[in-house]
């Protein structure tokens, strides 16, 4: 039996952050300032995408980068990244992050991006951050040299990029000890996707993570043979592979790995819920935007 560091409070806790502040994080890499950025780079997609991302990593390999992206394609990245340096040294590239970020989340926040209560939620997440350990968190420890922004709004999400990286490397890590490599987490996820939440599959699962991740349909179905050989998936009938019980208990042991893992940034935080309940107005702007996979724009 797994026995884990912090007990499911604490790391429902980090689960609760995690939902709260992704989507403000992710205003970064969707939305129509970022497909002006990405027009204004003219490197495509992935190639704005891994810029954007990677800049504070500095000019390293582009192996290096996928190690720590994980579930894209190794050789994609390693491409797309040396289109973003062809022309732009990484401290262009965390420039041109923030000023697409500045555009888009004014547009999104309106009037809130002057709201009094900005400055406080960013002081309390700012101490939150600050008290990391990144041993371990490479694209975490990159993204948290970088310095604060003076705006608000976008100190906030400096705060939310620190704390998703931070989580996302541990992720990594509870991946890699498990023993899937970086497409079979991907096709495991798809599954259970499929499984637990089918409505979000077309904007959650293989419809959107093979394209944007760029594996090929041939390394796809190598990897569901290599699921279905571990017991991790069953051959269906008719259709896509299923998620065995095996790998349903693989998929619920990397959350709680990757909560526990987690969960050590809000011990001992006053009012950890209360902090993130602070946070909800601004981050319900980003989604109400319709900007992210799954959402709809709202009046």
């Amino acid at each position: 039996m797994t026995t884990f560091r912090h007990d499911e409070a604490a790391r429902g806790v980090a689960r609760l952050a995690y939902r709260t502040l992704e989507p403000y994080h992710l205003a970064a890499y969707f939305g129509p300032h970022v497909d002006a950025t990405r027009e204004e780079l003219g490197i495509g997609w992935l190639g704005a995408y891994t810029g954007m991302r990677a800049a504070p990593l500095g000019r390293v390999p582009g192996e290096v980068v996928a190690a720590t992206f994980f579930g894209f394609r190794p050789a994609a990245v390693a491409k797309a990244w040396g289109l973003a340096l062809a022309h732009h040294a990484p401290a262009e590239l965390d420039e041109v992050r923030t000023r697409c970020l500045d555009t888009g989340l004014r547009a999104a926040l309106g009037d809130l991006v002057s709201s009094p209560d900005l400055v406080p939620l960013v002081e309390r997440l700012r101490g939150v951050v600050e008290g990391l350990d990144h041993g371990g968190r490479p694209l975490a420890a990159a993204f948290a040299a970088q310095p604060w922004p003076e705006a608000p709004h976008l100190a906030l999400w400096h705060a939310t990029a620190v704390w998703r990286e931070w989580r996302g490397d541990g992720h990594v890590a509870a991946l890699t000890a498990s023993g899937l490599r970086p497409l079979e987490a991907l096709v495991l996820y798809d599954a259970w996707v499929r499984e637990t939440a089918a409505a979000t599959a077309g904007s959650r699962g293989r419809p959107f993570l093979q394209p944007t991740r760029k594996w090929t349909d041939e390394e796809w179905a190598q990897a569901t043979d290599a699921l279905g050989t571990a017991g991790l998936l069953a051959t269906a009938p008719a259709g896509e592979p299923t998620i065995t019980d095996a790998g349903r208990r693989l998929r619920d042991h990397l959350e709680d790995a990757t909560d526990d893992a987690s969960a050590a940034a809000w011990s001992g935080v006053d009012d950890a819920e209360g902090l993130l309940t602070a946070a909800r107005p601004f981050v319900k702007k980003v989604i109400d935007a319709g900007w992210l996979p799954g959402t709809t724009a709202r009046g």
